[in-house]
């Protein structure tokens, strides 16, 4: 039985969702007509037809990198059953070999540099990041990526060194001083954040020597590195599954799935705020489903 791959390909996206966003809105009687016509009548100010458009347009151009970069989390660290599972949220998955076209979550990894990852739940606490010393002959790196796709930071060869070191990474909100023995702390814009380490190889060969060094790479809770109590445990989420085919019929479903977990910024403040205007934001429900498709 040949097994279905689901890869999450930006480009094909948003061309199917574009071409979705063209046709449900041409005709008069849709549901986004009716809706403004009922406002009309109710003096209530709101969108006409061409900005709804216009803002779910902006909507597709700014929160597609949000909503694909939600459907790997889903993949690495939700969804047990996928092909690209890697570990629960806060463990570190190494990988012993290099990528292939298998990996079919993230479109280019390399593949001279065998992989780790966490995908870090920062809401109860912040989260410290330790790496070991590693050979000055060896790169190596951990790329830090929140959920707005933004790297705000980077450990390694180029950005610290080859040193061992702890690292702290906080979430969005966190307030605390950097405690002892942390050499950086690094701040997330959201509270659900990805980690990717690459470590080099040299060749077929040296796979074992790179097994060491990912066997150095350390992630515990804030709490466990002070020998500390933990906090509470976040509430856990029922995250909304993701599959290639629910994006492509109601990306904005996953849209207002996605912003749940992006706290609004000083950068993407208006473009939310239109977003919100019609309805697509946490907690709303902006739904091309019920667009006439003629």
């Amino acid at each position: 039985m040949r097994r279905t791959k689901r890869t999450f390909t930006s480009t094909t996206l948003a061309g199917a969702i574009a071409v979705t966003l063209l046709i449900g809105c041409n005709k008069k009687g849709d549901a986004i007509s009716s809706a403004e016509q009922a406002d009309r009548k109710a003096g209530v100010a709101a969108p006409g037809i061409a900005e709804t458009k216009a803002i779910a347009e902006e909507g597709l151009i700014y929160g597609l990198p949000l909503v694909m970069n939600y459907a790997v989390m889903n993949e690495f660290a939700v969804d047990t059953k996928s092909s690209q599972f890697k570990a629960p949220f806060n463990e570190i998955n190494n990988e012993h070999r290099v990528a292939t076209p298998e990996d079919t979550a993230v479109i280019t990894p390399n593949s001279d540099t065998p992989y780790s990852m966490i995908w870090m739940d920062l809401r109860a606490e912040p989260m410290v990041i330790s790496v070991p010393a590693v050979e000055k002959e060896r790169y190596y790196s951990v790329q830090l990526i929140d959920g707005n796709t933004y790297n705000y930071g980077y450990i390694g060869s180029r950005a610290t060194g080859n040193d061992p070191g702890d690292y702290l990474v906080v979430g969005p909100g966190w307030k605390g001083e950097m405690p002892a023995g942390i050499k950086k702390v690094f701040s997330s814009t959201t509270p659900f954040a990805l980690t990717l380490f690459r470590t080099q190889l040299f060749n077929p060969g040296d796979m074992p020597n790179v097994e060491k060094v990912q066997a150095g790479y350390k992630a515990q809770p804030l709490s466990s590195f002070l020998k500390q109590p933990a906090p509470p445990a976040a509430p856990k989420i029922d995250f909304l599954p993701a599959t290639t085919e629910g994006i492509k019929k109601n990306f904005y479903e996953y849209l207002d799935a996605a912003l749940q977990f992006v706290p609004p910024s000083s950068e993407d403040k208006e473009v939310r705020t239109r977003l919100a205007s019609i309805g697509i934001g946490p907690g709303k429900a902006f739904d091309f489903k019920d667009l006439s498709l003629e």
